[in-house]
This record gives structure tokens, C-alpha cells and sequence, in this order.
């Protein structure tokens, strides 16, 4: 069968190459890939700047945002053929530290977790696949074209849900949130903040393609340009662009006793001249909580699920900006300037 690999660490090693047909111990369900989504992860692991090839072997086998449809599965796995399926990413280590043991993987505390398609383990982008039926997650057939996008949609759910538990002691409801970033993350961020029925926002660069019109159609409000003059403060604010002078910007943004979440990855090497004490300043007596949110497990793979199934299935598509044939899959690698969820078509 054919899939996309990479020599993680060395730029410009991806290509399409014949490998074995996926073996059991990747699962006792068998899959055959329908779509792949690309993200920012791997762009940098295709860059050689990120990504661990399995041990005793150079090559990794690219991607984790996945939708496959069942070919097999064993009786009494909850599976059968022709189910769409999503693989989750993470794997837990196999201590396994407490918060794997208790299946919070995505909070594992030694780093000795394995990743599909990034850390130690091969990934989705084959085609066929094999998973375990526990780290399986079916989707609703109305998805079938949209789907691809639960995985980074379970990366905001578990942001929401942190959110939400900080606050959960609070003497007051949140009303007002802003999004920096209206790429996947920013966008889908935006969704579930929606479909909470919270006044949301949402801040781009972007002055024209489809971003202002994706966030306008959700009912929210979208903003081009800087984060000055906004006009408001925040009661929950999630940073998505990874962009160090946006994330240096939103510390101090909120309002009193309001929520930072840090969803975006910076890429490194940025220096920044910021007046450390007035932002420590803000943060303190604004008693405001930063935390840092990555990766998700079941229990956000299920909400996320469940958000799309609610979500404008027309706007979902339109979220899925490029579908590239598996045959091109180097154009899916290439950013254009309207892109904002691109997907390898396994289909065609």
C-alpha cells in the first residue's frame, strides 16, 4: 500500500512510498483511510524541525487528524464494517504516570507518551490503517465529508473544558470571548464558544478570503488587524496563533478574574522587548489564570464529536478550505493564501 513518510529531522524528506500492510499489533481494527488533515505539526515535522521516527527505523509515516471507514473488526469491539472512524493521537506511557492511568494521557507527566503519525509511532497517512478499538472513536455518517476535522476539534473541546473547570467555582458567568487566530484551532474555538452561547470574537490578520465570512456565520464577530483599540476586555480569551507577540499581548488582556488559554505552538527563536513587571502586574491584581493547553483524550474526542453533529454542516465544509489528491500530496505542504484546513483525499 502506499503512504506518506518522512525522515523526521531532515527537511524536505517527505515523500510516497510502498510500505507493508499495517500489522495487528497497531490494532485490532482495520481501516481504510478516507482523508488526512494537515496542520501546522506536520508542516514543521516535513521541515525537519520537529517529529521521532519509531526505534530501529528512519522513516515515520506522516499524519494524525484521520477519518478512515471499518473494514474489520472483532466481535464485541463496538465496530463494523463500513463505521467512519477517527484514530486518537496519543498513546499513554507505558508506566504509566497518573494522569495516563486514569486516562488523561494528553497530561502525562514524564513525556514518555507515543504519538500517531508524530512521536513514535506511525500515523494515519496510509492507505489503510490499524487501531485499537479504546483509542477508536466513531463518528455520525452525516460527517462523513467533515469528520476530518474531530481531531483538532478535540484539541479545543479539552481547552473549553479547562476553562470551564477553572470557572467553575466563580461567582459570575463568563459573556464575552475572544479567539486570536482564525485558522482551524481559532475557528473551531470560536464554534464551541458559540455553541455555549457566549458573545464571542475573533482576531486575524486576514483582511479578505473566506476567514471574516467562516466567523461571521457563526454569529460571532471578526476583527482584522491588531489586538489595540479592541474595546473590550475579555472575560475569556484563547490564543491560537502561537505567534509570540500576540501571546506576549493577550497575558494581561482579560478582565478581572478572567481566563488566558495559551492553544497556539510557538515556532521559537523570537525576542521580544515586553515590560515583564507591568504584565506580571496586570496578571496579579487582575487575579487572571494563564494555562497552556495541547492534545486531548477521549473524553474530548466525544465532545467533539458531539460539537460537530451540531454544528452548520455547510459550515463545516466551507472550514475545509483545499482537498488534494493523495497523488499530489506535496501541494497539500504548500500554504496558499486561502487556505485554512487543507486534506489529503484518499478517495480519488
Amino acid at each position: 500500500m502506499q503512504a506518506l513518510t518522512v525522515i523526521p529531522g531532515r527537511a524536505d524528506s517527505a515523500r510516497i512510498e510502498e510500505v507493508a500492510s499495517p500489522p495487528e499489533s497497531d490494532g485490532a481494527i482495520l481501516a481504510r483511510t478516507l482523508a488526512l488533515g494537515i496542520c501546522g505539526t506536520d508542516h514543521e515535522i516535513a521541515a525537519g524541525r520537529y517529529g521521532w521516527a519509531l526505534a530501529g527505523r528512519p522513516r515515520l509515516i506522516l499524519g494524525h487528524e484521520s477519518l478512515g471507514r471499518v473494514e474489520s473488526a472483532p466481535a464485541g469491539s463496538g465496530f463494523a464494517p463500513g463505521d467512519l472512524v477517527v484514530g486518537i493521537v496519543r498513546r499513554p506511557d507505558p508506566e504509566p504516570c497518573p494522569p495516563c492511568a486514569a486516562g488523561e494521557w494528553d497530561m502525562c507527566r514524564n513525556g514518555r507518551y507515543t504519538e500517531r503519525g508524530i512521536k513514535e509511532r506511525d500515523g494515519f497517512g496510509a492507505q489503510r490503517f490499524r487501531i485499537e478499538p479504546e483509542f477508536a472513536v466513531r463518528v455520525d455518517p452525516a460527517l462523513a465529508e467533515t469528520a476530518v476535522l474531530l481531531e483538532p476539534t478535540s484539541i479545543v473541546a479539552k481547552a473549553w473544558d479547562h476553562v470551564e473547570r477553572m470557572l467553575a467555582g466563580a461567582h459570575w458567568q463568563p459573556r464575552r470571548v475572544l479567539v486570536t487566530g482564525a485558522g482551524p484551532i481559532g475557528l473551531l474555538a470560536a464554534l464551541l464558544g458559540r455553541q455555549r452561547g457566549l458573545e464571542v470574537h475573533v482576531l486575524d490578520r486576514a483582511v479578505a478570503g473566506p476567514k471574516p465570512a467562516l466567523v461571521r456565520d457563526l454569529g460571532a464577530t471578526y476583527h482584522a488587524g491588531s489586538l489595540d483599540g479592541l474595546g473590550f476586555a475579555p472575560d475569556i480569551v484563547i490564543e491560537c496563533t502561537g505567534a509570540a507577540s500576540v501571546f506576549v499581548a493577550v497575558l494581561g488582556l482579560a478582565a478581572p478574574d478572567g481566563v488566558v488559554c495559551l492553544a497556539g505552538v510557538s515556532s521559537g527563536g523570537h525576542t521580544l522587548a515586553i515590560d515583564v513587571g507591568l504584565v506580571n502586574r496586570a496578571l496579579v491584581l487582575h487575579n487572571t489564570i494563564v494555562f497552556g493547553s495541547v492534545n486531548a483524550n477521549r473524553t474530548h474526542y466525544e465532545a467533539a464529536a458531539v460539537a460537530l453533529s451540531r454544528a452548520d454542516p455547510g459550515w463545516l465544509r466551507r472550514v475545509i478550505s483545499r482537498r488534494v489528491p493523495l497523488a499530489r500530496w506535496s501541494d497539500a505542504l504548500q500554504r496558499q493564501p486561502d487556505d485554512v484546513k487543507v486534506v489529503i483525499d484518499f478517495t480519488v
